[in-house]
């Protein structure tokens, strides 16, 4: 005679049989199965979660800031940064800068060697301000985006270079300061 609850109980198996319950077991056991393979499916689905949010985390764009004041007048000191391939007049470690016939993209001459390609994003001389990207080059950096913009600050300015990146060949820490330390550099000669 079959009852009410073998009927439940091998439906239930049949249905699951793919979850790798066994359907020799009476339905109790199955059912202390299940619950322990519930569990073991919700524990590493927490550690899956756990590890894409980490993984996100230490996978976010990391950012630089640099500003420093000046006593020039905001459109003295755009004068020297407004020309984008003037770089090389106040950034020290750039040897030269060439610019492309449609004056999108500039390489950049490493003094002691090595070239960085950048291109213009936007630019926006009303309000002193452009921003590039690196499309390639030797820094340690991908989906590098920056801006360097110079306000107006009482009789002075304020000149602001800001970016947003990925470590690439470095360890976060290290593309950071190295590019901290050029944002500080340039921002330091040019508000002189």
């Amino acid at each position: 005679m079959i009852s009410a609850r073998s009927v439940r109980c091998t439906g239930y198996i049949a249905r699951n049989r793919w979850r790798g319950y066994d359907a020799t077991l009476p339905c109790i056991e199955s059912r202390a199965i299940r619950e322990e393979t519930d569990m073991k499916e919700i524990s590493g689905a927490a550690i899956a979660i756990s590890l894409l949010v980490l993984t996100a985390a230490s996978a976010s764009a990391l950012e630089s800031n640099i500003q420093g004041s000046s006593t020039a007048s905001a459109d003295a000191v755009w004068a020297k940064i407004g020309d984008f391939c003037g770089i090389s007049n106040w950034l020290p470690a750039i040897e030269k800068c060439a610019l492309s016939a449609d004056g999108n993209i500039r390489t950049l001459s490493i003094k002691g060697g090595g070239t960085v390609i950048e291109k213009l994003e936007n630019r926006d001389d009303a309000a002193r301000s452009y921003s590039y990207s690196i499309v390639e080059g030797e820094l340690p950096v991908a989906n590098y985006i920056s801006t360097i913009s110079v306000a107006k600050a009482g009789a002075g300015s304020t000149v602001i270079w800001s970016g947003k990146y990925d470590a690439n060949g470095a360890s976060d820490v290290d593309a950071k300061k190295l590019i901290d330390d050029i944002f500080q550099t340039g921002v330091d000669v040019l508000v002189k």
